[in-house]
C-alpha cells in the first residue's frame, strides 16, 4: 500500500512562524491582544486559491452587502473593516481561503441545564418530557449537575457554530442552582443570554418548591452578576406557564430589574385558552418579550405580538417532534414577523442549528406546496435560503436584545464570527454560499469560532478545553443524576 501524504495549504514560512509564537503568547489571555484579520483569497502575502468560488464575506447586513473576496479585520473584540485587500501588516493572520466567513448562529431557546440528558428521550412526546426530565431527573438535580449541563451545552453549542444562545433556564430549585448555571455559562466563553426561570419539583408545582428564590432572585442575580449590560452574559427573565395570576408576578419581577423576558405560549392543546389575550388585558404585553413556539395561537393573539412588538422563537425540529403543533413559520411571515429560530430539548433533537434552518426552510415549503396542490389560487411566497439565514442570525441577535451588538459583519459590532469549510465532500464543488450554509452544511464545516473577537474554535477543535476532565464531568453529573432519580440507565 502506498504512503500517503496529507499537505494542509499554509501560509508562507516566515509568517506561520511569526503567527505561531503570537498564538503562544496570547493563549492566556481572554481578549485578543492584537487585530485579527480574516483575509480573502486574493491576498498578496498569501497563495492563491485555484478556485476563486470555493470562498464568499456573507456579512448580513443589507447595507455592507456581501463579497466573494474580502478581508475582515478584527480590533479589540469588534469588526472594525470588511472590504477587499485590507493592509494590517501586525494583525494575526487566520487564513480563510476555501471558507465561507459569516455571523455567529444565534439560538434564542435552549435549556442548557439538560445537557448532560442528551438523547435520553429520543422517541418522546411532550407529555413524555415533562414526566421524565422535568418531574424526573429536574427535580433531583444538584448544582454540580447544572453546571455540567449548562457547561455541556455552552460548549456544544460553540462547536457547531452557535457563538450566542439563550439559556431558558428552568432549574432553579435553589439559588445555588443558579449560581452554578450562571458560573458554567461564564466559564465555557459562549456569548450567552441567561433567562432566569422557576424550580423543578415531582409535582410540576414549582412555586412550592421549598429551596426556590424565584422570581424574586432575580434583583441579586441582576446586582451580583448583571450590573452592565455590556458584558459576555447577560439577563432576562424565563415567565412560566400558567394563568395570569402566576405570570404577571414574574412579568413584574423582571420589569423591575430591566430585565427582558421570554416566555412559553400556544403549545399544544394548553395553547389554546387565550393566554396572551388574558395579559394583554393587564397591559403586560410589551416589546421586551420573545414568545416561543406559539403554535396554537389564535388570530388576536399573533396580532397582539405584532402590534406590541414582540418577538417570536420558532423550534420546528421539536414542535414536529413532541406535539406542540404545526410550527408556524407561514404565520408568522403573514403577520408581518420575522421569526428567530431555536434548539429546544437536546434531550430529544440534536444541538445542530444546522439542522433547524433545514427544518424550518422546508416546512414552509412544503406548506405552500399543500395550499397549491389544494387549488389555492394566490399561495404565499417560498421562503429564500437567505432569509433562513437571517432568521438564524440577524433575527436571532434581536429577539436576544442583542441587535446592537452582534448578528451581522457590521463595522462597529462585536466580532462573533464563524468560519465554514468549503472543501468538504458535503457542499464541494461550491456554487452558492447561502445555498451551501442552509441546504448542505454542518457542525463538519465548522473550522473556526470567535466570539467577541476571542478564538474559540481553531482548525476545527475547540481551543483550550480538556477533553478527559470534560468526559469525567459528564459520566460523573449523569452517573450521580441517574442515582439520585432512581432510574436504571439502559444505554441502548
Amino acid at each position: 500500500m502506498p504512503a500517503i501524504l496529507i499537505m494542509a495549504r499554509t501560509a508562507p514560512a516566515e509568517l506561520a512562524n511569526r503567527q505561531q509564537r503570537r498564538r503562544a503568547a496570547n493563549f492566556s489571555s481572554r481578549a485578543p491582544r492584537a487585530p485579527l484579520l480574516l483575509p480573502s483569497q486574493g491576498r498578496s502575502a498569501m497563495p492563491r486559491t485555484r478556485n476563486s468560488r470555493a470562498a464568499a464575506r456573507l456579512t448580513l447586513d443589507r447595507t455592507v452587502g456581501d463579497f466573494e473576496q474580502a478581508d475582515v479585520l478584527i480590533e479589540r473584540g469588534k469588526i472594525s473593516a470588511v472590504r477587499a485587500n485590507i493592509a494590517a501588516p501586525d494583525a494575526e493572520v487566520i487564513d480563510a481561503a476555501r471558507m465561507i466567513v459569516m455571523p455567529g448562529l444565534v439560538d434564542t431557546h435552549r435549556h442548557m441545564w439538560q445537557g448532560i440528558l442528551r438523547n435520553v428521550l429520543p422517541d418522546g412526546s411532550l407529555d413524555d418530557y415533562i414526566a421524565i426530565v422535568q418531574k424526573t431527573f429536574g427535580a433531583n438535580y444538584t448544582p454540580d449537575d447544572v453546571y455540567a449541563g449548562d457547561y455541556f451545552s455552552a460548549l456544544g453549542a460553540i462547536d457547531s457554530g452557535v457563538t450566542c444562545i439563550l439559556d431558558w433556564s428552568h432549574i432553579h430549585n435553589t439559588p445555588e442552582h443558579t449560581d452554578a448555571a450562571v458560573k458554567a455559562l461564564a466559564d465555557s466563553g459562549v456569548r450567552a443570554v441567561f433567562a432566569y426561570g422557576n424550580a423543578q419539583t415531582v409535582d410540576g408545582r414549582w412555586w412550592e418548591a421549598k429551596g426556590s428564590k424565584y422570581p424574586g432572585d432575580i434583583a441579586r442575580l441582576r446586582k451580583q452578576y448583571f450590573s452592565s449590560d455590556d458584558q459576555l452574559v447577560t439577563l432576562y427573565l424565563a415567565a412560566p406557564s400558567g394563568s395570569p395570576e402566576q405570570i404577571l408576578p414574574t412579568f413584574k419581577a423582571a420589569r423591575d430589574v430591566g430585565a427582558r423576558i421570554t416566555i412559553h405560549v400556544g403549545v399544544g392543546e394548553r395553547g389554546r385558552a387565550g393566554l396572551l389575550e388574558k395579559l394583554n388585558a393587564e397591559g403586560a404585553l410589551k416589546s421586551d418579550t420573545t414568545y416561543i413556539h406559539c403554535c396554537t395561537l389564535n388570530d388576536t393573539e399573533w396580532k397582539l405580538i405584532r402590534d406590541t412588538g414582540g418577538t417570536i422563537s420558532i423550534a420546528g425540529y421539536v414542535e414536529t417532534l413532541m406535539g406542540h403543533g404545526n410550527p408556524p413559520v407561514q404565520k408568522a411571515i403573514d403577520t408581518g414577523i420575522r421569526p428567530s429560530l431555536s434548539v429546544d430539548v437536546e434531550t430529544s433533537v440534536p444541538n445542530d442549528f444546522f439542522a433547524q434552518m433545514r427544518t424550518i426552510f422546508s416546512l414552509q415549503k412544503n406548506e405552500v406546496w399543500a395550499r397549491r396542490l389544494a387549488g389555492d389560487k394566490n399561495p404565499p411566497k417560498f421562503l429564500t435560503v437567505r432569509e433562513v439565514l437571517e432568521f438564524a442570525t440577524a433575527e436571532g441577535a434581536r429577539a436576544n436584545g442583542l441587535e446592537r451588538k452582534i448578528g451581522t459583519l457590521t463595522p462597529g459590532k462585536d466580532a462573533d464570527i464563524i468560519l465554514l469549510r468549503t472543501d468538504r465532500l458535503n457542499v464541494m464543488p461550491m456554487n452558492n454560499a447561502v445555498g451551501a450554509v442552509v441546504t448542505s452544511m454542518g457542525p463538519q464545516n465548522v473550522d473556526t469560532v470567535l466570539i467577541a473577537g476571542k478564538v474559540m474554535k481553531r482548525n476545527g477543535q475547540l481551543v483550550g478545553v480538556d477533553f478527559e476532565r470534560l468526559n469525567r464531568l459528564g459520566n460523573e453529573a449523569r452517573d450521580r443524576l441517574y442515582a439520585n432519580a432512581k432510574v436504571k440507565n439502559a444505554r441502548i
